[in-house]
């Protein structure tokens, strides 16, 4: 590794999916650095032989899996949300056989209970697992979407707030549980997100590559809960961050590690423009975190 690849550019791939290494075979070409497979609400493989498949599908290429991710809501008793608790710990027992240090996802909620309310059930629930992680050198790194819910109520997630970030870290002081960081959920409630690098960069242990656009014209005419929605999911490269600066903000920090592409939610770049839009996003990005090639200083 050398000093510009300490920040690599990758994308997400579904675990859930019938064969995620093929898809992992078709894409390394393309040039990303780094791959975080994920899991929705529920672990469906065998997670040595998956570790076993990815390992043979990146064979010698310089590309890494430092982040395994696990969204849904382990802090509640339905099937599912057991299903998820369970595929948390799945994946910290596990994460070695993928080279990963880092398991990603939603904290979970109280449904339809405020941040606060829903904290002594978090603390209970993540005490445990990061305990678990901690002994095994996993990082636990929370994803900073709001799924839908706000501060008084809610179904999946209590990360998606700074002042929630306090209540949380204060409730559970450990050294291995941090925040998967993407600027796009903070747009999405008008929140500047650059200083947030600043001051929570400690605590970033994995970043997404998900960008927004505040349609500014919107809020003015229709406000920020009407019918008309008033902020897109982007692609990083289509939207209103500044990557440059983020990723500088992130280095001065000392951050290392991924920026894995979140895909599958610009309205432009789907479908049949999805990996067009993904590319675009992988190119865009190594050039805003200094280019594509390491170039020694002279001797």
């Amino acid at each position: 590794m050398n000093a510009l690849n300490t920040i690599r550019i990758g994308t997400m791939v579904r675990a859930n999916d019938s064969n995620p290494a093929a898809t992992v075979r078709q894409i390394l070409p393309l040039g990303f650095e780094s791959i975080e497979p994920f899991f929705w609400q529920t672990v469906n493989k065998d997670l040595p032989r998956l570790a076993g498949e990815l390992k043979e599908a990146i064979g010698d290429a310089d590309v890494t899996v430092s982040t395994l991710g696990m969204f849904g809501n382990p802090l509640e008793g339905d099937e599912l949300d057991r299903a998820t608790l369970d595929g948390w710990k799945a994946l910290i027992d596990h994460a070695h056989l993928f080279g990963a240090t880092t398991v990603s996802g939603f904290t979970g909620r109280v449904r339809g209970k405020s941040i606060e309310d829903s904290l002594p059930r978090f603390t209970q629930v993540w005490g445990e697992l990061a305990r678990r992680a901690a002994d095994k050198g996993v990082r636990l790194a929370f994803e900073n979407c709001a799924m839908d819910g706000n501060w008084a109520s809610g179904d999946w997630n209590i990360a998606h707030n700074p002042d929630a970030w306090e209540l949380m870290f204060n409730a559970l002081p450990m050294d291995n549980v941090g925040l998967e960081w993407e600027p796009c959920h903070q747009l999405v409630y008008l929140i500047d997100p650059l200083p947030q690098v600043r001051k929570w960069g400690n605590k970033f242990f994995h970043v997404h590559g998900k960008d927004a656009t505040v349609r500014w014209d919107v809020v003015r005419e229709h406000g920020v809960h009407g019918r008309h929605p008033c902020v897109q999911m982007r692609t990083p490269g289509f939207g209103d961050t500044d990557w440059t600066r983020v990723i500088s903000e992130l280095r001065l920090v000392g951050y290392q590690g991924s920026i894995d592409i979140e895909g599958w939610h610009d309205p432009v770049y789907r479908d049949e423009l999805e990996m067009t839009g993904q590319v675009a996003a992988l190119e865009y990005l190594k050039r805003c975190r200094g280019g594509s090639r390491f170039i020694p200083n002279p001797a």
